[in-house]
């Protein structure tokens, strides 16, 4: 059997005056960490508030100790003591060791860190026990994943807990069955704090069985929904919007708003889905294929190169 994957989730928070700083800063990240041995590939998410209020970044490896190595870097440290002073707070990192990240197939999923008083291990599994049993009971509750601390990654105990909404998940968080527990936790914990996360396109990108891809690059996402947007938008225009719509008077506010809602549908039902398995295995080549990971990746962004090439130059026609 391989080994799992490995995946790094940081959550950071950036003084608003200095995005761009950090956007850049970030850039610099993945070109460095592109050339360490097991990097497979990384997605940044930038704050949604109210859900969302970090950036979250989730970079993969094929194994643990590639991510430890990244961790353990001299290159990441001298990234870190660039970036500091335009962070807010403390910097989150969590380590996985699944095939997915912490972002889940669920609308919104919550990442919990507790840090133990000293020899009070038996203690706390005995009381997630029960908390886990009573979790499971509320509406919209479809799962966790469950993490101990990983000797020079993180030394909290990390749960990522998965709900169908976030109202869903405000009910257990709020909820006075929790306020309780966690007043019983108090005996054996120095420290708990949780952070949420988003999605965004790749809710539109199921696989067969009906599980979310919720480990995509974010690059790719966006490659797939503009294959799938720029001729739908093209076509809708030239068959229906200008002759069927403008050219007989409706207001273009109100044309272009009825587009707006046709492509949307179109993509999120039809088109975006459909893309998403026939490109399954450039989405996640490591489990389509078994060419390297690099050269599935390399081959299938320049075949949709080539087809929005295509695309342009059969449309320039029809304009």
């Amino acid at each position: 059997m391989s080994a799992p994957i490995a995946t790094l989730v940081t959550h950071t928070s950036v003084v608003p005056d200095h995005i761009d700083d950090f956007t850049s800063w970030q850039q610099q990240v993945n070109d460095t960490i592109a050339m360490f041995p097991g990097y497979l590939d990384h997605t940044v998410i930038p704050p949604n508030p109210p859900l969302q209020t970090d950036w979250v970044i989730i970079q993969r490896f094929q194994t643990v100790d590639a991510a430890r190595t990244w961790l353990q870097s001299t290159e990441r440290q001298h990234l870190l003591d660039t970036i500091q002073p335009f962070l807010i707070g403390p910097t989150d990192i969590h380590l996985f060791t699944e095939d997915e990240p912490s972002g889940s197939s669920s609308p919104v999923s919550v990442i919990i860190s507790t840090r133990l008083k000293p020899d009070q291990q038996g203690a706390f599994l005995r009381w997630y026990r029960r908390i886990s049993a009573v979790q499971s009971r509320f509406e919209g509750f479809q799962g966790y994943k469950f993490e101990p601390p990983i000797p020079g990654v993180q030394e909290d105990w990390v749960t990522i807990l998965r709900f169908d909404s976030d109202a869903h998940l405000e009910a257990w968080l709020n909820s006075e069955e929790r306020k309780q527990m966690l007043q019983e936790a108090e005996a054996f914990s120095l420290d708990t704090h949780l952070r949420k996360v988003g999605v965004g396109f790749e809710a539109w990108f199921r696989f067969a069985g009906g599980q979310q891809q919720s480990s995509l690059s974010s690059w790719k996402v966006n490659m797939l929904v503009l294959l799938a947007l720029y001729p739908t938008v093209f076509l809708f225009s030239i068959f229906v919007q200008t002759p069927l719509l403008l050219h007989r008077g409706m207001p273009f506010w109100l044309a272009l708003f009825i587009g707006n809602a046709f492509s949307t549908s179109i993509l999120g039902w039809i088109l975006v889905p459909y893309l998403s398995k026939l490109f399954s295995w450039w989405l996640d080549p490591l489990k389509h294929a078994s060419l390297p990971a690099r050269t599935i990746t390399w081959g299938g962004t320049a075949l949709i190169l080539v087809i929005y090439a295509v695309l342009l130059f059969v449309f320039s026609r029809l304009s």
